[in-house]
């Protein structure tokens, strides 16, 4: 009913109850009170009916001599009017109509009895019987539902009639006339009044239950607008991480249970860098959004999905049939982009527009008993497309060295790296942008190979991650900046990141606290810096870790929240300390979109009373920007770059405002 009502009134223009007029409200009441009306006068006038009927039984006790006449009395009229109610039903009349016909029936039940019933020589029993007139009164205005105007219009007719028979009946009785008459007047009052406050509180639950559905939709419509928040990625409007991972356990789930096939394809946009870096950052994000949008609206009819997987890596779904179909698929996705005809004159391999190398793997009966494993496939065939030339296409084949080789060289470093210190750690200072003050230093890890060469974090870090040497590694990171920079007093506080690896990983916590008392470190001047790159839904083992570790008085920060993964669950999930804004909403503040959205998420974690720290202030303009935000804390190669422990001065860092000049 509140819905309906809810309905009709947007129709009117008014987007509020509390808005709407009050006649417009109650055109409303009375139209979608309607039905449940005349449902309630049916019914009534049939109980009502039976009622009349039962006092037959008094007729014959109390008034033998007329009781035959006024019994059949009874009956006529009650026939009567059940057989002009259910006519007038069936007709589809409205609830007044059918809510008059009640209250005649009232009126008329009671003239057509009492006109032979006081032809009766049974002069005291009349007397006392007259007494019950007062039922037709309390039934217009207690048992029906009837509006109250026509209640109060029935129980005056009735009033009335009583009134008068017992002038007519008993003229020279004044003690029974006005003792009685009071009686009626007073039932007449009461029952009037108490029908009054009825129908003032049902217009009320009314107006409750209609503010309700409003505030209910509001709710559903936010409900929606922040799933599809949640769901899709900031810049090219395609599926994000979230949803993408969603999607993949829902096909997998479909691939154990059903057997359905599927197809998990990456795109990586070749020399990406090389045309960020030239063209600028706006010109990149434009040519992610071209690509995102090429692919999902190419790919959309054919059923398959599009998610971003990484800063310029998309991922497709689709459900396959053989390997034809996904070569087709990758082939379709290829030429797609190639045709967009996107300049991109800085890749000097004999291609000048934007293309992409496409890796894909699909569901067969040798694919393993774990989902990790279609799109560590992919990888390494993606891998594959790059080392073969870029632009082109390649399917996951075991047999190909090049996907494998590399991440094999890699996986061997890491088993040696502490060992032969091919593993260190650079700092780079956080800064108190109020104060100029450096609060702490992020801890990052730096890696390279036994002949020298450097890996950035990208390289080794999913490697360590697959293998399971991130344990280690992790440990190791925590135990040397807590030796570093914590035990020296070097920094008041250093932040490590942690992969959810470790979180998952039994006794995590235990290590570190260990850690913490073999360094002499409280636990208040360590931070653990977690990613969004894992759904918490359901993963009690990693919040029943982050709490322990919490316990140790070690600060928790959300990292690079907003680029898409699950920042908005955990949020839910887990109090943060602090939050660290992904630098691309910094570097997409320059547009009115741009700052537009940097505002909303930083609205959003300051209603959840947590810290906010942004990454990637390069240049003076980022810090002013910071000041008119308000935001406290901030980070990037403006305030200082990431140095080794032996060029780590926390006197020498910059304060702000002989850096800004503000």
């Amino acid at each position: 009913m509140s819905h309906a009502a809810l309905n009709d009134l947007e129709v009117t223009g008014k987007t509020c109850p509390s808005q709407a007029p009050v006649s417009t409200l109650r055109r409303l009441y009375e139209t979608h009170t309607g039905p449940a009306r005349v449902t309630s006068a049916r019914q009534g006038l049939w109980v009502a009916v039976f009622v009349y009927m039962l006092f037959a039984i008094s007729d014959l006790v109390l008034i033998p001599d007329v009781a035959q006449t006024t019994i059949l009395a009874r009956l006529i009229v009650g026939v009567a009017s059940l057989v002009v109610l259910e006519v007038c039903c069936w007709g589809k009349a409205r609830a007044g109509v059918i809510e008059t016909i009640s209250a005649a029936s009232i009126v008329a039940g009671y003239v057509v009895w009492l006109l032979p019933a006081l032809q009766t020589t049974a002069v005291e029993s009349i007397r006392l019987y007259m007494i019950f007139g007062t039922i037709f009164m309390m039934g217009a205005n207690l048992f029906f539902i009837f509006p109250f105007v026509l209640s109060v219009v029935t129980s005056i007719a009735v009033l009335g009639i009583l009134l008068g028979s017992m002038l007519a009946m008993f003229p020279g009785d004044l003690v029974y006339s006005i003792n009685f008459g009071l009686f009626y007047i007073s039932c007449f009052i009461f029952t009037s009044y108490v029908n009054w406050k009825l129908n003032g509180e049902r217009y009320n639950v009314f107006l409750n239950a209609l503010e309700a559905a409003h505030q209910h939709r509001e709710s559903e419509k936010r409900g929606v607008a922040l799933e599809r928040l949640s769901n899709t990625d900031y810049l090219t409007g395609v599926e994000n991480r979230r949803a993408v991972d969603k999607r993949l356990r829902d096909y997998w789930n479909d691939w154990q249970s059903e057997g359905k096939a599927f197809a998990a394809i990456l795109v990586d946009v070749d020399f990406f860098k090389k045309y960020n870096d030239f063209y600028g950052h706006q010109a990149g994000d434009r040519c992610l959004i071209l690509v995102a949008s090429v692919l999902n609206d190419t790919l959309k009819p054919l059923n398959a999905s599009v998610g971003r997987y990484g800063g310029e890596e998309f991922i497709v779904l689709s459900r396959v049939t053989g390997r034809d179909q996904v070569m087709a698929l990758c082939e379709i996705i290829r030429s797609a982009v190639e045709g967009l005809h996107l300049v991109h004159d800085q890749r000097r391999d004999g291609q000048a527009v934007v293309t992409v190398s496409v890796g894909a793997s699909y569901t067969r009966p040798q694919s393993g008993p774990k989902l990790e494993r279609i799109i560590n496939e992919a990888d390494r065939a993606l891998y594959s497309a790059k080392a073969n030339g870029r632009n082109c296409i390649r399917l996951f084949n075991p047999n190909d060295p090049l996907t494998s080789d590399d991440n094999e060289n890699i996986a061997a470093t890491l088993r040696m790296a502490v060992k032969n210190d091919l593993v260190h750690l650079v700092y780079q200072p956080i800064q108190n942008l109020r104060t100029g003050r450096v609060e702490a230093v992020e801890s990052l890890m730096r890696m390279k190979m036994v002949d020298g060469t450097p890996l950035s974090p990208a390289q080794f870090i999913p490697v360590a991650e697959r293998t399971g040497a991130i344990l280690d590694l992790g440990l190791w990171a925590i135990r040397r900046a807590c030796t570093e920079v914590l035990a020296t007093g070097i920094a008041p506080m250093a932040s490590v990141n942690v992969s959810a690896i470790q979180l998952k990983s039994r006794g995590f916590a235990l290590a570190v606290s260990t850690i913490l008392e073999e360094t002499g470190v409280s636990g208040s001047q360590l931070a653990f810096e977690i990613t969004e790159g894992i759904d918490m839904e359901g993963q009690s083992d990693v919040i029943r870790c982050i709490t322990d570790l919490q316990a140790l008085g070690i600060r928790i920060w959300l990292d690079d929240f907003g680029t898409g993964f699950a920042g908005l669950s955990w949020l839910r999930l887990f109090p943060f300390d602090t939050v660290k804004i992904d630098r691309s909403f910094l570097q997409d503040a320059r547009r009115p979109a741009g700052r537009a959205m940097l505002e909303d998420i930083i609205r959003l974690i300051r209603n959840r009373g947590l810290k906010i720290l942004i990454e990637g202030l390069e240049t003076a303009d980022h810090v002013e920007l910071m000041h008119e935000l308000g935001i406290e804390l901030g980070q990037g190669y403006y305030l200082g770059r990431p140095v080794p422990i032996d060029e780590v001065r926390i006197k020498s860092f910059p304060r702000l405002a002989s850096v800004s000049g503000l």
